[in-house]
């Protein structure tokens, strides 16, 4: 298996450096560590990229997950293993990156969950949470990146991405 091209984001000048950016910000917003790595596997796991999933595992990994949370993400309605507040947040991060899959994208019920748990800087930090990972799942699909143990490399000892110098 071949990607396409070499990955859009490391051959665009600066574009790297903006995704990092762009996913930078939520750290800030309170939203707990294992909840906005929970979000961006989920999405990574809706759309398919397998660099993502890779990687957003690892971090899940690195900061002390158990195989039974990162293995039951993708079925997390029919897993005891996450929290109510979790719950919200995987319903909104699958709402947010399905959109076209209904006439009423983020309906109010999942919204109106997700505010029950989170205050309005954390929402706010989960929908571009939700909205980076799903434009880094898109660059790595279309071009058909591929996972791999040079993933490990991008994932510290932390279980964080390093950030771009």
């Amino acid at each position: 298996m071949q990607p396409r091209i070499e990955n859009p984001a490391m051959t665009v000048p600066g574009a790297l450096a903006a995704f990092r950016k762009l996913a930078e910000g939520p750290e800030r917003c309170g939203v707990p560590q294992v909840t906005r790595y929970l979000v961006v596997l989920r999405a990574s796991q809706i759309n398919g990229c397998s660099v993502c999933v890779d990687m957003h595992s690892r971090e899940l990994k690195a900061v002390g997950e158990p195989d039974e949370r990162i293995a039951t993400v993708a079925a997390w309605r029919e897993s005891s293993y996450f929290t109510d507040a979790e719950r919200a947040a995987l319903a909104l991060t699958e709402a947010a990156t399905r959109l076209a899959d209904s006439s009423d994208p983020v309906p109010d019920h999942i919204w109106d969950e997700a505010a029950r748990h989170y205050a309005e800087q954390e929402l706010a930090g989960l929908v571009v949470s939700i909205a980076a990972i799903n434009a880094f799942n898109r660059v790595n699909a279309a071009t058909r990146q591929i996972a791999g143990e040079w993933v490990a490399q991008f994932v510290d000892t932390n279980g964080a991405v390093p950030r771009a110098a």
